[in-house]
């Protein structure tokens, strides 16, 4: 198996994978170049790398795998580079978003037996190696690119090792990839983002929507806190197919107009309904769509009322995994909402709640 790892890219994906290769193999030499000192020096205190200075980019010339973990346009000025210091079985491999400039670029470098795209399908809105964790890719689909040049036995170990690390993997071409997660990434942050835009350039002196915005707004706009400088390279880098996405979702949204606009609610119903049924149908667990083991507990505005909740399940040996106060309820009826780690601790939790006279809401 492989002996030593390179990360070029330290951030919350950089850092989520070397932690959980760091979790699984104690003694895999693993190093990492980041434009940010503090990454790397908070990396090597936490034990994921072993160097904990600054690294010349041919330190990294004898590793078998080399993570390209910066933005698109970066990873891509890296590959002359990594050219002329890479042995014959050394993998390169990416985590972006977008494949399609990246493998021509890769074939503009002769670098195709060498080159394995990837994308692990996690995240989160936010950024940086204190984010990160190794667990973030667990149970997630790890998009793979092959661009058939590139020896199988090269893509077969490379898609056990990301399943050792708890990942599903996934092989797309490039073209596949980049059409897929333009549909239910990029055109989505888009559409985030300017909803974020839409409501700032619409409320009034007094802020008054930024005051109430609630559950459904927040859940929706999210992923608009993520970074600009990433999404601007994805942007740039996946034109085509984002502008004939966005044309698409336009049509979409002129469906809803046409319906409302002429008042026919059997057509507004069946839009939504539609949506619905294809929400709900989404299986949760995997890449897209996290599990989320919730409920929602009334209580009144007292001190104390919360400790005394978090006693009551402490005693049960359940372990929150969040709680929180619900300030504007907008389609929760309970005030307080407490996230558990898994299904059977839920309902556990609510039936101790219950015989306690508490009101639950799931």
């Amino acid at each position: 198996m492989y002996k030593k790892i390179g990360f070029i890219g330290l951030g919350l994906i950089g850092g989520s994978i070397a932690r959980a290769i760091r979790r699984e193999y104690k003694d895999l030499s693993i190093v990492a170049l980041d434009g940010t000192k503090e990454s790397i020096v908070n990396a090597y205190n936490d034990k994921t790398i072993d160097n904990n200075d600054v690294l010349q980019l041919d330190e990294l010339g004898d590793c078998d795998i080399i993570f390209l973990c910066a933005p698109v346009m970066i990873n891509i000025s890296y590959l002359p580079k990594l050219k002329g210091i890479i042995n014959k079985d050394t993998i390169i491999t990416d985590v972006g978003s977008v494949k399609g400039e990246m493998e021509q670029a890769v074939i503009d470098n002769n670098l195709e037996e060498y080159f394995i795209g990837g994308h692990p399908m996690c995240g989160s809105e936010k950024t940086g190696y204190s984010n990160s964790n190794d667990r973030l890719l667990e149970n997630a689909y790890y998009l793979i690119t092959n661009n058939n040049i590139i020896n199988q036995d090269k893509i077969s170990a490379f898609k056990e090792f990301i399943s050792s690390i708890g990942s599903l993997p996934l092989e797309l071409t490039p073209d596949e990839h980049d059409y897929v997660t333009a549909s239910i990434s990029h055109v989505p942050h888009i559409i985030a983002s300017s909803l974020v835009n839409f409501v700032m350039n619409n409320d009034s002196n007094k802020k008054t929507m930024r005051t109430v915005a609630a559950g459904g707004f927040k859940d929706i706009t999210r992923i608009a806190s993520s970074s600009p400088t990433m999404w601007q390279n994805i942007c740039l880098t996946n034109k085509d197919k984002i502008l004939k996405l966005l044309d698409s979702y336009l049509l979409e949204i002129d469906k809803f107009k046409d319906s409302i606009n002429k008042g026919n609610g059997e057509e507004i119903k069946e839009l939504f309904s539609e949506a619905k049924e294809y929400r709900d149908s989404i299986s949760t667990g995997k890449g897209l769509i996290e599990n989320v083991y919730e409920f929602y507990v009334d209580i009144c505005d007292e001190t104390g009322v919360i400790a005394r909740i978090a006693t009551i399940l402490a005693n049960e040996n359940l372990n929150i995994k969040n709680i929180g106060i619900i300030n504007n309820r907008e389609f929760q009826e309970g005030a307080l909402r407490i996230e558990m780690y898994d299904e059977f601790s839920m309902f556990k939790a609510i039936n101790v709640l219950k015989a306690n006279k508490y009101s639950i809401y799931s």
